[in-house]
C-alpha cells in the first residue's frame, strides 16, 4: 500500500518549477498533496497507512486536523476505521472562529478531556497542525499524537511538542533532484 500510495504522491502531487510556499519562502518543487488526498485510490491508501498508525496510540477517540488540508484525510480515516472495527470520531478546526450560529472554531466531536490525534497532508513549517493544536487544546482536548502523509521539513518543530509520524518525508522523492 505505502509504495503505491508514493506512485500517486509522484505522479499527481509532485511539481517542479518555481513556487512560493504559505510561510513565504521560494521552492524548486511543490507537494499538493490534496490531489491525491482527493484522489479515489490515493485516499483510500493514505486513510489505511493512517488509520494503522493511529490504531498503535493507545486511548485515542478523535481524530482531526486543520481545514482544508485535513479534510479528506480526516473523513477517510473516520470512515476506515468504522469499517475496521474501531470506530473514531472526526473534528475539523477552522483558520478562525465562525462569526455566525454557534461561533464555533472546530466543527465535530471535541469535548474536554477527548484523546485525540491530528492530521495534516504535508508538513512544511509547522504552523498549520500547531495552530489546529492549539485550538484543540484551548477545547480541553488531549493531543496523543500527530501524523501527516509528506513531511517536508517542518516535522522537527512538531516532533518538540508532540509525538510525530509521517508516512514520508520529502528527501524520499527528491533524490537526484535540485530540492
Amino acid at each position: 500500500m505505502k509504495e503505491r500510495l508514493k506512485e500517486i504522491l509522484k505522479e499527481v502531487s509532485l511539481e517542479f518549477g518555481d513556487f512560493i510556499l504559505s510561510s513565504g519562502k521560494r521552492s524548486s518543487y511543490y507537494i499538493d498533496a490534496r490531489m491525491t488526498s482527493l484522489h479515489p485510490e490515493g485516499l483510500y491508501l493514505a486513510s489505511n497507512l493512517l488509520l494503522e498508525e493511529i490504531l498503535k496510540v493507545e486511548g485515542v477517540e478523535a481524530v482531526g486536523g486543520m481545514s482544508i488540508g485535513a479534510d479528506p484525510l480526516v473523513s477517510g480515516v473516520v470512515i476506515m476505521s468504522h469499517v475496521k472495527g474501531h470506530p473514531l470520531k472526526g473534528f475539523l478546526v477552522r483558520k478562525q472562529k465562525k462569526e455566525h450560529g454557534r461561533g464555533k472554531r472546530i466543527e465535530g466531536w471535541i469535548e474536554r478531556g477527548m484523546k485525540v490525534v491530528l492530521l495534516e497532508d504535508v508538513i512544511t513549517t509547522g504552523g498549520s497542525i500547531l495552530q489546529a493544536a492549539r485550538a484543540v487544546e484551548d477545547e480541553g482536548g488531549i493531543i496523543l499524537h500527530c501524523f501527516a502523509i509528506m513531511d517536508r521539513g517542518g516535522g522537527n518543530e512538531v516532533a518538540r511538542k508532540y509525538p510525530f509520524t509521517s508516512l514520508f518525508k520529502i528527501e524520499e522523492f527528491l533524490e537526484g533532484k535540485n530540492g
